[in-house]
């Protein structure tokens, strides 16, 4: 009687939070197999773990979507379980499946994309001698990662490599998942200290998977440096955000600030220096511009599986979060500051666009695609209106399902002994494999937003919010940099179909079941929500975010 109490005290409803607690037990179950497991059982058994909790929990979410329940507050005021909320986590766990699928093959990079185990490159090491590292310019050995292509635990320069490939680190799933509940809550947190823990959970995960590469080593750990540096900036100026707007109105809590805010007896001085700081740190995770300057070297340092799962979930996350923290906390000061997110929208836009067609690297490309899109993403958000909330819900899906098919993708196609990088890789791919040319075609002409895909249908609705909110400046920027932007999704495509091959590339690797069924799925979701996006509109404008 008295836990009942004291549950009921707390505002526990196990149906409302059964996603989040099952992604956050399998996460922590996950650890204790990695613990008591055998190597060699370890990735089969923690890859099948991983997608049964996501699928689990997925199936959690749309019961309750379903089954008419509803909007709650839990945990003593601490998260919101409504609406939009089940749409961002439905739209993060859907995601995640094609994330954990390819961050658990084999087949594209022989022993995996992450770093090998070092008992089996010691092991390794002992079997071709410790004379044969190939020594590079900088005078280290090839097996340290200080050359372009260095693979740690597989190729030891001029020797043999390995019969048999080392094992991958397996403890990329715990990280996994450990990261998706911090989205999960992050999303759906309902005051700004939940919020602030849900951030540091699911970046702490994502800065140790950045610098996991066997490939690129040293890139890959300078990645995950300035991505922890700069990321430790922005909790820094969100948590002052966070002391400054307490001081404002004696609480964190979303709705005890909106309340506040329409007192009229308060100096507006600290709400507002609060919200400055606090949208540094939300805009810095969600790579709106000015704030992206970590997207393009993570992008491109981070394995391709990883850079995929941030660009999708993450942003998901970080989008929720904002639109939670516009429409709850600030929807009744928006002609204050509404301005000002303008000009963050707009320069979001141009430095996307502008960048982005100066990239040679296709990882780079696709980081400053993603700067540009989130200022078309910020235009949804600014409306504060159902219309606009719907769009940007809508677009979230969209985007994510079309960037992880487009760097899965990437990840086939092979330069040398690595990733082909550079554009000048792509040249002539449609004549050595018609297949992943027609595939990456199709999706970056949905990020360009061509009829009849998802892109298209995403700008329309969020430029539609924003013509209909009075925001008719911002949607003509909008349009000029998505018709600019389409030129280095183009070029991409010309280089693919109208030049001819280097003798000795591309070629592209033969994926296996689980990138197939990765690349499938995002390819058929973005066909999909561009023919027959209404049912997906409809649950994103299902309702309102609760205070």
């Amino acid at each position: 009687m008295g836990s009942q109490s004291f549950s009921d005290a707390l505002g526990v409803d196990y149906g409302a939070l059964a996603p989040l607690l099952i992604v956050l037990g399998g996460a922590c179950v996950s650890v204790l197999l990695e613990a008591v497991l055998p190597r060699v059982r370890r990735r089969s058994v923690q890859l099948v773990f991983s997608l049964a909790v996501v699928v689990v929990a997925l199936a959690a979410v749309i019961i309750r979507a379903t089954s008419g329940a509803g909007d709650v507050v839990v945990l003593a005021g601490s998260l919101s379980v409504d609406a939009p909320g089940l749409f961002l986590w439905g739209t993060l766990l859907a995601l995640a499946v094609p994330s954990v699928l390819m961050l658990a093959d084999r087949s594209v990079e022989p022993g995996g994309v992450f770093v090998a185990d070092p008992e089996a490159l010691a092991e390794a090491q002992e079997r071709v001698g410790a004379g044969s590292l190939r020594s590079t310019s900088s005078g280290l050995p090839s097996g340290t990662g200080t050359d372009t292509h260095g693979v740690v635990g597989r190729r030891g320069g001029a020797g043999p490599e390995p019969t048999t490939p080392p094992e991958m680190h397996t403890e990329i799933f715990p990280f996994v998942l450990f990261a998706l509940g911090g989205m999960l809550a992050f999303s759906a947190a309902n005051d700004l200290l939940t919020m602030f823990v849900a951030l540091e959970v699911l970046s702490l995960p994502l800065y140790l998977l950045c610098g996991l590469a066997r490939r690129r080593r040293l890139l890959s750990q300078e990645a995950a440096v300035k991505y922890f540096l700069l990321g430790a900036f922005a909790s820094a100026f969100f948590l002052y955000g966070v002391a400054l707007l307490y001081g404002y109105a004696g609480s964190v809590r979303l709705a005890d600030i909106a309340a506040s805010a329409a007192g009229p007896l308060r100096s507006d001085a600290l709400l507002f220096a609060g919200l400055a700081l606090l949208v540094v740190g939300l805009m810095f995770k969600a790579s709106v511009g000015p704030f992206h300057t970590w997207t393009p070297d993570v992008y491109q340092g981070a394995p391709t599986p990883v850079t995929a799962f941030m660009a999708a979930c993450t942003k998901v996350a970080a989008f929720g979060a904002i639109l939670r923290v516009f429409t709850v906390a600030f929807g009744t000061t928006a002609l204050e500051w509404r301005g000002v997110l303008w000009a963050v929208a707009i320069a979001s836009m141009v430095i996307g666009t502008v960048l982005g067609i100066t990239q040679t690297d296709l990882k780079r490309m696709v980081a400053y695609s993603s700067v540009a899109h989130a200022g078309f993403i910020l235009i949804g958000c600014l409306a504060i209106t159902p219309a606009g909330l719907s769009g940007t819900l809508f677009y979230l899906l969209a985007y994510g399902f079309t960037t992880i098919a487009i760097l899965g993708l990437v990840s086939l196609v092979r330069s040398g002994d690595g990733e082909a990088g550079h554009l000048s890789g792509y040249a002539g791919l449609a004549q050595r494999s018609p297949v992943v040319a027609a595939a990456l075609s199709f999706c970056l002409l949905a990020l360009a937003g061509v009829p009849l895909t998802s892109g298209f249908t995403a700008k329309f609705a969020v430029f539609s919010a924003g013509l209909a909110d009075g925001m008719a400046p911002l949607v003509i920027v909008g349009l000029v940099c998505s018709a600019i932007a389409a030129f280095f999704y183009l070029r991409v495509i010309v280089l693919m179909y109208f030049s001819d091959p280097a003798p000795d590339g591309p070629t592209v690797s033969l994926p296996g079941p689980m990138t197939t069924v990765a690349i499938t799925l995002g390819v058929a979701v973005t066909l999909l929500l561009g023919v027959l996006p209404t049912a997906a509109l409809e649950w994103a404008g299902a309702g309102t975010f609760l205070g």
